[in-house]
């Protein structure tokens, strides 16, 4: 949904870790974290389609955003060892991802945005 309904967006065709470890290159490549990784929630977590948000970089190199970005990765392998992604309600997720990212782009686009 988030393809079909957003322009300027790189759609990784891959597991949820391959879309973290893009966000984890891009962000070693000096791109800031606009929206956390991770869902809010756990359930989420194992969804099969999740986005992101990064901009490029503004200034200096964030650290803040690669501990950010290495400690999701983290995370997300220690959930995994005892789950599989939810492929099977991948519909779902992805009504409930375009709706998270449309809120977080609202966000960001008011200036409200930060962590």
């Amino acid at each position: 949904m988030v393809k079909e309904k957003f322009d300027n967006v790189y759609f990784i065709e891959g597991t949820s870790r391959e879309v973290l470890e893009k966000v984890r290159d891009l962000v070693h490549e000096g791109f800031e974290l606009m929206t956390h990784p991770l869902g809010a929630s756990l359930r989420m977590m194992f969804s099969p389609c999740f986005s992101v948000v990064v901009k490029e970089k503004q200034g200096e190199f964030n650290y803040f955003h690669t501990e950010i970005i290495e400690s999701s990765i983290e995370k997300y392998n220690q959930h995994m060892e005892v789950r599989e992604e939810d492929v099977e309600n991948s519909k779902d997720y992805a009504v409930v991802d375009y709706k998270l990212l449309e809120s977080a782009l609202g966000e960001i686009n008011n200036n409200a945005m930060s962590f």
